[in-house]
Order: structure tokens, then sequence, then C-alpha cells
């Protein structure tokens, strides 16, 4: 009895020891997300991996480039000519701003590659304007005088009052994302409409405000930013305001 005691407690330890390295073996096959990790195709293994957050990128370059944008329109230390800002507009608010939004399409945010494409082409756009080469200012420049014409005024006027459409679209997006966002874009709407309208009738006062209004997006657009860029690789965490409204 004693004997088949024993024999059976080896057995039982046989098959413990047996089972472990199964489970060692079928942890192997997966991934730290979970997935399997099909080696099949030697040459061309499947990786799963994990993509940054490019959301930040998008905010930050978007913050920086309306910060200039304001800044310039309020004519700052007397600045009256803005073109210093083309290169970053092209680089910084086009090329990241676009390559971020390219980047939301691969994790799948809809919202983010639509919004983040877009503006990153309001910049090159915006941008193309004041650049010598595209010639655009000049075709509204009297060749005789060197004075740009009041029709330039109307047609940027027509330009920005595009981008408040498509604002409001978004703004209506960002219903269900943060209240850091959506208050961000709100009063995007608001500064594109008083510029749009400023350029229209040549009012200094309404081209003021709206250029005031973006530092206020400005600010709101690196909150928004630093709270995803400092979110745990930081002691510093800045709330984004969750809109937890199933409206």
């Amino acid at each position: 009895m004693s004997s088949a005691s024993n024999d059976f407690a080896q057995n039982k330890a046989g098959e413990t020891d047996a089972s472990a390295p199964s489970s060692n073996h079928l942890d192997r096959l997966l991934t730290a997300g979970g997935h399997v990790d099909d080696r099949s195709q030697t040459p061309l293994p499947v990786v799963h991996r994990s993509f940054a957050n490019p959301t930040p990128l998008g905010l930050i370059s978007f913050a920086s480039d309306m910060f200039l944008i304001s800044v310039y329109g309020l004519h700052a230390r007397g600045i009256q000519s803005p073109n210093v800002m083309v290169g970053m507009l092209v680089f910084f608010g086009g090329i990241c701003q676009f390559l971020a939004g390219i980047m939301e399409f691969v994790t799948g945010n809809t919202f983010g590659a639509t919004v983040f494409s877009s503006y990153g082409a309001f910049n090159l756009s915006y941008a193309m304007i004041y650049l010598p080469g595209s010639g655009i200012i000049a075709s509204y420049t009297d060749p005789e005088t060197g004075v740009v014409g009041p029709e330039f005024n109307q047609a940027l006027s027509i330009y920005i009052f595009v981008w408040f459409i498509i604002t409001v679209l978004y703004t209506v997006a960002a219903m269900r994302s943060t209240w850091i966002l959506f208050i961000d874009l709100a009063i995007l709407d608001i500064t594109l409409l008083l510029l749009a309208c400023g350029f229209m009738v040549n009012g200094d006062g309404l081209l003021t405000a709206g250029y005031s209004f973006g530092i206020v997006v400005c600010f709101l657009s690196y909150w928004a930013g630093c709270a995803g860029l400092w979110q745990g690789i930081t002691p510093v965490k800045l709330p984004a305001f969750e809109m937890t409204s199933n409206v």
C-alpha cells in the first residue's frame, strides 16, 4: 500500500513537472499584448508592435502655428510683415501635423486623422499665400504702385470662411471627446469668424479680437497636447476633463 502511494505521488509530481514546460512553451508563443506571435514565414515574421500616441505632436504643432499667426496679426513688436512664419507653417505646422494625421489613421482614430490632416493642409495653404514664389499676393498687387489691392482682403475673407465651416463640423464631432478639446475648437470657430468678418469689412477691431481669441486657442491646444505628452512620463498631470455625456 505504501509502495502504491509512493508511485501515485511520483506520477502526480511527474505530471506537474511535465505541465510546467508546456505552459511556458505556450506563453512564449504570445506577444506582450496577448497576440499569437506567428513566425511561420521566417524571412517576414509577423511582429505585433505598439504605436506612439501622435495626438500631442498634432496639437502642439497646431498651437505653435496659431501663436505665430495671432502674434504677427496683432503686430507684436511693431512687426508688419509675417513672412518669417512661412518656414514654421510649412515644416512644423504642415508636414509634422500632416504626419500626425497619417499616424492617427494607423491607430484607428478617425477624428484625429481627419482633423490633423486638415489643419496640416491649412498651415501649408496659408503659408503659400505669403510665400513670394507662389505669386498669390503678387496677383493682387498693383505692379506700378506695389500696393496690395482691396480684393486681397475679400479673397482672404472667403478663404477663412471656408475654414470656419470646416471647424464647425469638427467642433460637433468633438462633443464626445474632452472638454478642453471641445472648448478649443469652439473658440477657434469664434476666431475664424471674427477674422473672416474683419477682412471682409476691413474692421481693425474685429481683426484684433480675432487674433486675441487665437491666443486663447493656442493656450488650450498646448494644454491638450501636454496632457497627452506628459501622461505617464512626468509627475505633472494635466486633466483633459473627459466628456462623459452619452448625448
